[in-house]
């Protein structure tokens, strides 16, 4: 009897939409993927509280949770409630010491209450917010791939990304992460595989690289 294939789980990042995963395609015979998306949070809503509300949407046995940046911090999260077999998280971090000091400035300041979103609909913001880079040249592409642009997510997404306190580490995790980040600078990152010339967007531009080391990283 053919073995049953192992079912992954995509989470895109901040504000971002599943389509980034695109050009993400693993051997079928093995591999069976599934896109997760994100929704507004209620009100006052915690990360771990989100988390719990998004694991119900996983209803595949022993999954493996890919998440991208914000979205990798989530399936950290998400682990808590679902039993992965691994979780593998890409331009992200791990831990709190982790983030760059912008970052941890803001989470003693508030500073980042005073930023702008309320202009949500400014793609070249939010992508600077999301992505860490200007995006004139590639307006077109972001316009697609930054679909959520609700304020109150935003807000929301910002605050739990400067506050994050993970309280818990699964064993599977995995690192993958640019050597060119400009959002999370590998410099503060702690054990991962490294890619070279890899960016903070390197799911949407680099991958050919995930395809061709996906499928041993998963199995290993």
């Amino acid at each position: 009897m053919a073995s049953e294939k192992i079912s992954i789980y995509f989470m895109p990042g901040m504000a971002a939409n599943p389509s980034i995963f695109r050009h993400i395609k693993l051997p079928e015979d093995k591999f069976e993927q599934h896109l997760l998306s994100w929704f507004v949070p209620e009100k006052g809503m915690s990360l771990s509280a989100y988390a719990k509300e998004m694991s119900k949407r996983i209803i595949h046995p022993n999954p493996v949770l890919v998440g991208v940046s914000f979205g990798g911090m989530l399936v950290q999260e998400i682990a808590k409630y679902v039993n992965a077999q691994k979780v593998i998280v890409v331009s992200s971090v791990k831990h709190e010491t982790e983030l760059p000091k912008r970052m941890l400035f803001a989470k003693y300041t508030k500073v980042h209450k005073l930023l702008p979103t309320g202009i949500v609909n400014n793609v070249e913001l939010l992508a600077k917010y999301a992505f860490g880079e200007t995006v004139t040249k590639r307006l077109a592409l972001y316009e697609e791939y930054l679909s959520v642009r609700d304020k109150d997510y935003i807000d929301w997404a910002i605050d739990q990304i400067v506050n994050w306190k993970p309280s818990y580490c699964p064993e599977c995790l995995i690192h993958i992460h640019g050597e060119k980040d400009n959002v999370f600078p590998i410099s503060n990152i702690k054990e991962c595989i490294p890619v070279k010339n890899g960016t903070h967007t390197m799911i949407i531009h680099r991958s050919k690289w995930f395809n061709e080391h996906l499928p041993a990283i998963i199995l290993q």
